[in-house]
């Protein structure tokens, strides 16, 4: 039987993950795993759609409508956020603008799909720790097994040093410098390295695990490893983070009220780090944004905390019991009704 001659679309797909992002782009392998979810996800929608396989799929069948009809089944059948969304929409950019200059003469196709626009996503409130909370974490953790040693040093680590879940995941041995100056080298978002110092508690926390591991601090083998040895994985630290959390509630109830996930240690990092009166490029470069502008939502909570300061006391001229910036004017009530 004679072989079928792959389509344009399946081509393009291997040329794309073969060699256009690892080696033209030198894109991380975190970032082609995300477009690969993105792009198999979108594919076999296509194939639900269409009615075919997806290895009888071709680019026709990618059309804007399925695109948008595919984004419109993440939100509403997958209840993904909004965000979520656009991830997947940027991973269907990427590929469209690579499939344009491999096939020139579809390009009209490739335009129709970049011109599917992202989705504004409404700001959440930031969610974090207080210090007092944080402190009653770590409290719930049992000390006493190999685990919850493991799973001590992780959280405490990532409260140090604000890292996001896959850079402290990352960390190898060889990473941690636990002599004076203490410090770990962090690999971040698109490759870049920064190094962020750490508390003597911390590192000699790091050091215990390292210890107890029997690794030497110049081997590339990981720092934070599952029950089998292998590399512990982000839905593993959001499990520990759960698992911990639950436990400090029992001591601690007001934390059963704050919906928490990994991440939000990175912004408990920030806000303590705000609160200890660092500033945000400080704080900027602590957490390896590449901008301050994504540190200004800080700024958010810096001012609350300054009004809230603000409404407890009372300065000695004061004739009403409103702050003066809380003082209803015509014209704050009409901005506040916009």
């Amino acid at each position: 039987m004679k072989a079928t001659a792959p389509t344009a679309l399946a081509s393009s797909l291997r040329a794309f993950f073969g060699e256009y992002l690892p080696t033209l782009r030198g894109v991380s392998p975190h970032t082609i795993a995300s477009y690969r979810d993105s792009l198999s996800l979108l594919l076999r929608f296509a194939s639900t759609q269409q009615g075919r396989e997806v290895a009888r799929l071709d680019v026709d069948d990618l059309t804007r409508e399925v695109v948008i009809a595919f984004l419109t089944h993440l939100e509403q059948h997958r209840h993904v956020a909004v965000t979520t969304r656009n991830v997947r929409l940027a991973a269907i950019h990427a590929f469209a603008r690579f499939f344009a200059t491999q096939h020139p003469a579809q390009m009209a196709l490739a335009q129709h799909l970049l011109g599917v626009p992202f989705k504004r996503a409404r700001a959440r409130p930031i969610e974090y720790l207080e210090h007092d909370d944080i402190t009653h974490v770590l409290g719930a953790v049992d000390r006493s097994t190999p685990l919850g040693r493991r799973d001590y040093t992780l959280l405490a680590a990532m409260f140090n040093t604000g890292a996001r879940v896959q850079e402290i995941l990352d960390v190898r041995a060889a990473d941690l410098q636990l002599t004076k100056p203490f410090q770990v080298r962090l690999l971040g978002k698109g490759r870049k390295t920064r190094t962020c110092p750490l508390w003597p508690q911390t590192a000699q926390l790091l050091r215990a695990l390292c210890a107890e591991r029997q690794l030497d601090l110049r081997a590339e083998a990981r720092v934070f490893v599952n029950h089998r040895g292998a590399p512990l994985s982000r839905f593993g630290v959001r499990f520990i983070l759960a698992k911990h959390l639950r436990g400090a509630a029992r001591t601690c109830p007001g934390l059963t009220r704050k919906r928490l996930h990994p991440h939000s240690l990175r912004h408990s990092t920030a806000v303590h780090l705000l609160k200890s009166g660092v500033d945000l490029p400080s704080i900027a470069h602590w957490l390896g944004h590449a901008s301050v502008n994504t540190t200004n939502r800080y700024a958010t909570i810096d001012l609350e905390m300054k009004r809230q300061a603000l409404a407890k006391v009372r300065p000695p001229h004061a004739t009403a019991s409103v702050p003066a910036w809380r003082r209803n004017t015509a014209i704050l009530e009409w901005l506040e009704a916009l």
